[in-house]
């Protein structure tokens, strides 16, 4: 599937010291670029939006992305990380463009520093919360997990509210993709 809008071209995507992790380097480019497509789906007028009172607003669920994004690197995985007072864009109501432009510039940046890890270095064990220990590997593919949830909350909001709701994986009730072969019957998930 092709998609208008890439943060991060394969081409800009580092292989790994150790080529059995190249597949984490590009999984994390891929869902940096689709969570910042629907974010572009997100007009600055609906960042306040939510669909219940007992939800957070699309900018916070942005907010919160970068700001997690950065613990979780820096707390779990063992990265240098910038300070957090820098990493959220400046004002009191950045646009949406603001938050992409930071949200892919700071995965960019750790890019590199993933690609560097040894082996042994993702096998090691770190801390994690309550106390747990789990490898690097394991924490890492925790945070995209994480993002995954935090970009359907995104995508959910953006239905809620009427707007169009951009295809990630495949075509979306608003995009069809004439190569697309979903899955919704059994004789679809027959296939060999």
């Amino acid at each position: 599937m092709s998609h208008e809008f890439i943060a991060i071209p394969d081409a800009d995507v580092p292989r790994a010291g150790d080529p059995l992790f190249d597949h984490l380097l590009a999984t994390y480019a891929s869902e940096t670029n689709k969570t910042a497509s629907v974010w572009r789906a997100v007009p600055d007028a609906l960042l306040e939006f939510k669909p219940h009172e007992k939800t957070n607003t699309i900018r916070a669920i942005m907010a919160h992305q970068i700001l997690s994004e950065r613990r979780f690197f820096a707390q779990f995985v063992g990265l240098d990380e910038p300070a957090a007072e820098t990493l959220l864009p400046p004002g009191d109501a950045p646009r949406v463009r603001q938050y992409i432009d930071q949200y892919a510039r700071l995965a960019r940046q750790r890019l590199p520093r993933l690609a560097s890890g040894t082996t042994e270095w993702w096998l090691a064990e770190v801390p994690f919360f309550e106390g747990l220990r789990r490898q690097r590997v394991w924490v890492f593919w925790r945070r995209v997990l994480h993002t995954c949830h935090h970009r359907t909350q995104v995508q959910t909001w953006l239905r809620l509210a009427g707007q169009h709701v951009p295809a990630i994986y495949g075509p979306s009730g608003d995009e069809s993709s004439g190569h697309a072969d979903p899955t919704y019957s059994v004789e679809a998930a027959q296939r060999a």
